[in-house]
């Protein structure tokens, strides 16, 4: 079997309120990078969490690695998924190293001991998110961008197939922007399974294996970067307000490049 995080006409609103989701399917391989792109409302972040098993959606199916989301077990599904939220809704008064090691909840025995494995996974995510160096801070004490590259390395930490990540670069400056895709690239060249919302639409066209444009709660079009950023597809979306052009890749690829623009 294809290990793959497939969504099949998802349907979800929220109570009281209009569908924020409808009829979106996708499927993600283990072993590429997804970039969902699409504007604000579009049901991006939502969907995100409904792969992650973090809402019950109304219609259709999410499977991963051919399980339905919704069966697994807590501690199973945290060694499957990971979700790098956009921000912290409060701020735990914990240091780093703790809020990490948060994320080993799933690789925990029975009576939620850490060891040294433990230690050694925590540490090694610190150190690929780029904030060894601050984990005896407390989370408070951090900046905005500080603390997106600390629930990175909380998901990291996890060592989960699949990472559902939610507009990660939004705080960070270009050099940890370009860290951060680097990184992820580098997990799903590993094998990982990664899903990631976003704005920039210049580096998903530079990291992205397949690029997914969502509009109104479904999938308009989901292909290779040269397919999707190209004005008849973007300007129906987000309207005319781009420049487009071509720069050479990794071993001559051509890839796209979008920039805004006012006319």
């Amino acid at each position: 079997m294809v290990k793959s995080l497939q969504c099949d006409q998802v349907e979800y609103a929220y109570p009281g309120g209009e569908r924020v989701i409808d009829g979106a399917s996708l499927s993600v391989s283990a072993g590429s990078l997804t970039c969902v792109i699409g504007p604000n409302g579009a049901g991006k972040s939502t969907l995100l969490k409904g792969m992650a098993g973090l809402l019950a959606i109304d219609k259709g199916a999410i499977n991963v690695d051919g399980e339905r989301v919704e069966v697994l077990e807590a501690r199973a599904r945290a060694r499957t998924l990971a979700l790098v939220p956009q921000f912290l809704d409060a701020i735990p008064a914990v240091t780093v190293e703790s809020f990490a090691l948060g994320g080993r909840y799933g690789h925990l025995d029975a009576w939620r001991r850490a060891n040294s494995k433990d230690h050694e996974a925590v540490a090694l995510a610190l150190r690929e998110a780029n904030v060894f160096d601050l984990r005896e801070r407390l989370l408070a004490e951090l900046s905005g961008g500080q603390r997106q590259r600390v629930l990175i390395a909380r998901a990291l930490a996890q060592e989960a197939r699949y990472l559902l990540v939610d507009e990660p670069t939004s705080s960070l400056d270009p050099e940890h922007q370009l860290g951060a895709f680097t990184l992820l690239s580098r997990l799903a060249s590993d094998g990982h399974g990664v899903v990631v919302v976003t704005h920039d639409l210049n580096l998903a066209s530079q990291y992205a294996d397949e690029i997914a444009l969502m509009h109104s709660g479904r999938f308009v079009a989901v292909g290779a970067p040269k397919d999707v950023l190209k004005p008849e597809v973007l300007d129906p979306v987000y309207g005319a307000h781009f420049r487009f052009g071509t720069w050479d890749g990794a071993a001559g690829e051509e890839r796209p490049f979008v920039l805004p623009w006012s006319s």
